[in-house]
């Protein structure tokens, strides 16, 4: 019996110390995330946690300003061209094209089967002879965002991003009738 409270005793033991060493690698491993402005200074555990914590509202503070000037930058001196089409009550293909005077800004909502769509309006920008400037694309769940930034030069600008925004309008909605 007492045998029994030994090895028990000694098992709890362990799996406490086990405990003890994966929460102080857990710590440790967000230390190493955050940014320190003086790393020679050893700091408690208590100080790590709240530098960590105030480290992510920074950050989250900053995305949010981030949002708000994206959005009103996109919002400011633009004209905005939308199509969507539908297939059984979902969209299955979005593009918004915005006009900056000299710049578009394409942005493209596909499925995750898209590829041909965007190196379609990839080809049509450079048939048009435009610039692109940037393009990206982001996946969420089974739905892909690309965004293209391009710029169509300033001799007839305005005629230029009409025509690329009619074709790249006119090439989606036939892609998904």
């Amino acid at each position: 019996m007492e045998n029994n409270r030994n090895s028990s005793t000694k098992d709890r033991k362990l799996i406490e110390r086990n405990r003890r060493n994966q929460m102080k690698a857990l710590y440790s491993r967000l230390n190493s995330l955050v940014p320190h402005h003086n790393s020679r200074e050893s700091t408690s555990l208590p100080d790590q946690l709240d530098e960590a914590a105030n480290y992510i509202k920074r950050l989250q503070t900053n995305l949010e300003r981030m949002k708000e000037r994206k959005d009103s930058l996109m919002g400011l001196g633009m004209s905005t061209n939308t199509a969507s089409r539908s297939s059984s009550g979902t969209k299955s293909l979005e593009i918004q094209i915005h006009e900056m005077g000299s710049s578009l800004v394409i942005g493209l909502t596909t499925g995750s089967n898209g590829h041909s769509i965007f190196n379609e309006t990839i080809r049509i920008i450079h048939e048009e002879g435009a610039e692109i400037v940037n393009a990206s694309f982001s996946v969420v769940d089974d739905t892909v965002f690309h965004t293209i930034h391009l710029t169509v030069g300033e001799s007839a600008a305005d005629y230029r991003a009409a025509r690329i925004s009619e074709r790249v309008t006119k090439f989606v909605n036939d892609a998904d009738a």
